[in-house]
């Protein structure tokens, strides 16, 4: 095959990889399955060519690995290549779909991450799982409480305001105290790890020159200056602002036909995890301007006039998306 391959899908799994291999006038040269120990032998004895692969569990990890061979590789979303799939499914037409969807001119593309821009992504994963975790436990004794007839304000710190009190009036059964008192140990060292990955993820912002940038822009912290340059890496696989804030679903989703355009609401696609870090950022900036303070207040407040809040903050978010992309190409905003 030296000489011939152009374009290739793989179709990733836990061990067993289907490879579908097509040369420049997409004529079939190879398909096969291999095993995980031997992919990187194989490809390290094919010609450099144009390697597709669906972004999922394993995606980062083999495209890094493909692209220090020599190949020219591609992630895509796998809900824009099953139209490319023409038969049923299984590997093999995977596959081969893949590898008809990654030689669209028009195809969209997954940004390949570093392994340093994954170990951030874990950490803000390990941290949301902290903080989901501590409001079950909330949650969970708020529910305990009220069987018996106990009921504690919202939030966090009511709880821990609140609690020691009520389990020193002695009220409660012996054994429900025990349960609390554990729930409470619990929650303390749910707490303290949150509080030091939260740590951790500020010091890398502060020592990372695109995230010091980023943390310039109004109401945008450590954790969502991290987030963008894990995420997005760079601005160059965006053309402008725009297109960055579309990818993150900030715009509004089209319904238009006949030539009227209609729209609705944003589109949510993209990263739900750094959307929702930057709604937060503009809720903060929204703040600020109702207590007359920010560089945005202006703008805030004519939006504010005709606009919902919430509009206005999703508004502020694209906003942010777009000035996060100027500052990561290196434009003045």
């Amino acid at each position: 095959m030296k000489g011939l391959a152009s374009y290739c899908g793989i179709d990733i799994a836990k061990q067993v990889i289907s490879i579908h291999i097509e040369n420049s006038d997409h004529q079939v040269i190879c398909r096969k399955n291999l095993t995980r120990s031997k992919v990187l032998t194989f490809f390290s004895n094919l010609p450099a060519c144009l390697i597709g692969i669906e972004s999922c569990g394993g995606s980062q990890y083999w495209a890094r690995e493909l692209m220090k061979l020599g190949h020219d590789v591609r992630l895509m979303n796998a809900r824009f290549i099953v139209p490319y799939r023409r038969k049923g499914k299984n590997d093999a037409n995977d596959a081969e779909a893949i590898c008809e969807a990654v030689t669209r001119p028009h195809m969209r593309f997954v940004s390949i991450k570093s392994e340093q821009q994954q170990s951030i992504l874990m950490m803000h994963r390990l941290r949301e799982q902290c903080v989901s975790q501590r409001r079950a436990l909330i949650n969970q004794m708020h529910g305990f409480l009220l069987e018996f007839g106990n009921s504690l304000p919202k939030g966090a710190k009511a709880v821990h305001r609140n609690m020691q009190a009520i389990l020193d009036e002695e009220k409660l059964p012996s054994l429900a105290v025990e349960m609390l008192h554990n729930q409470m140990v619990a929650l303390a060292q749910v707490e303290e790890r949150e509080s030091v990955l939260t740590k951790r993820i500020t010091q890398w912002a502060e020592s990372n020159e695109q995230a010091k940038a980023l943390l310039a822009l109004e109401g945008v912290g450590p954790l969502t200056a991290s987030a963008i340059v894990a995420t997005a890496g760079s601005a160059k696989p965006f053309k402008n602002g725009r297109q960055f804030a579309a990818w993150l679903g900030l715009v509004p989703k089209q319904r238009s036909s006949g030539g009227k355009a209609k729209l609705g609401g944003i589109t949510k696609t993209g990263d739900s995890y750094l959307r929702k870090l930057l709604v937060q950022s503009a809720r903060t900036v929204l703040l600020m301007a109702n207590r007359g303070r920010g560089k945005n207040k202006e703008w805030v407040d004519q939006l504010v006039e005709r606009r919902p809040t919430n509009v206005v903050a999703i508004a502020m978010a694209a906003k942010q998306a777009r000035m996060a992309w100027a500052v990561m190409a290196g434009k003045v905003v």
